[in-house]
C-alpha cells in the first residue's frame, strides 16, 4: 500500500465533476493513504466527452486533469450497456438523464425502450484512466453483469443503480449498502486491474 502512495507522490486528482463517482473513486484510494483532490475544487472545467468509447472518454478527461493540476489524474466513463437496446445507452448514459442529470428520467427512458423485451440483461461498464502530467495514461477496464428491474428499488448509489441487479444477489446496486457494493460493481473491479499493474 505504501508504494502506491509513492508512486503518486501522495495526492492524486479525481477527474470528475459527478459526486457520486467522485466518492466512489475516493473510497477506492482512502486505503493507500492517498489524498483525493476533485477536479472541481481545483477549479478545472470539464471537458466535453466527445469519444465514441468508454476508454476515449476517460482517456480525455484523465488528460485534462492532469495537464490543468500538474499531478497524476484518474478518470472514470462509465456507463449501461443494454443488449436488447443494441449497447444502449452505453457511452451516453449521463446524457439520458438530460441535463438536469434526473437519473429517474433516465431509468424511465430505459424501461421505456424495451417496452416489455423478455430480454433484460445489463451491464455495467467503468473504465479507469491513469494521467501523468507528462501526457502518458493507461486504462483499466471492469464490468458488472446483471439485470434490469422495474420499478426501480432502493436510495443508494446513483445513476441507474436502483434498476441494476448483479448476477448472483436479490438486490439492486441501489439497495445494497455501500460496502456490499463496493465488492461487486464495475469501478472497483477496474480499480483492481489498476492497483495491481502499479503495484508489479
Amino acid at each position: 500500500m505504501p508504494a502506491l502512495n509513492r508512486l503518486f507522490g501522495g495526492r492524486l486528482v479525481i477527474a470528475t465533476h459527478n459526486p457520486g463517482k467522485s466518492r466512489e473513486i475516493a473510497e477506492l484510494i482512502a486505503p493507500f493513504g492517498i489524498a483525493a483532490v476533485g477536479a472541481a475544487a481545483l477549479g478545472l472545467p470539464e471537458p466535453e466527452e466527445t469519444g465514441a468509447t468508454f476508454e476515449a472518454n476517460a482517456e480525455l478527461k484523465a488528460r485534462a486533469a492532469a495537464a490543468g493540476s500538474g499531478l497524476p489524474a484518474l478518470a472514470d466513463d462509465s456507463g449501461l450497456v443494454v443488449p436488447a437496446l443494441d449497447g444502449a445507452p452505453g457511452v451516453h448514459s449521463a446524457r439520458w438523464a438530460g441535463t438536469t442529470r434526473d437519473f429517474s428520467v433516465a431509468m424511465a427512458k430505459v424501461e421505456e425502450a424495451l417496452a416489455g423485451a423478455p430480454d433484460r440483461r445489463a451491464y455495467f461498464v467503468a473504465v479507469l484512466a491513469l494521467a501523468w502530467p507528462d501526457g502518458a495514461v493507461t486504462t483499466f477496464r471492469g464490468e458488472a453483469h446483471g439485470d434490469l428491474v422495474w420499478p426501480p428499488r432502493g436510495k443508494n448509489g446513483f445513476g441507474y443503480d436502483p434498476m441494476f441487479r448483479p448476477e448472483g444477489s436479490s438486490m439492486t446496486f441501489g439497495e445494497m449498502p455501500p460496502a456490499e457494493k463496493r465488492k461487486r460493481n464495475h469501478r472497483a473491479r477496474a480499480f483492481a486491474k489498476l492497483e495491481a499493474a502499479c503495484l508489479r
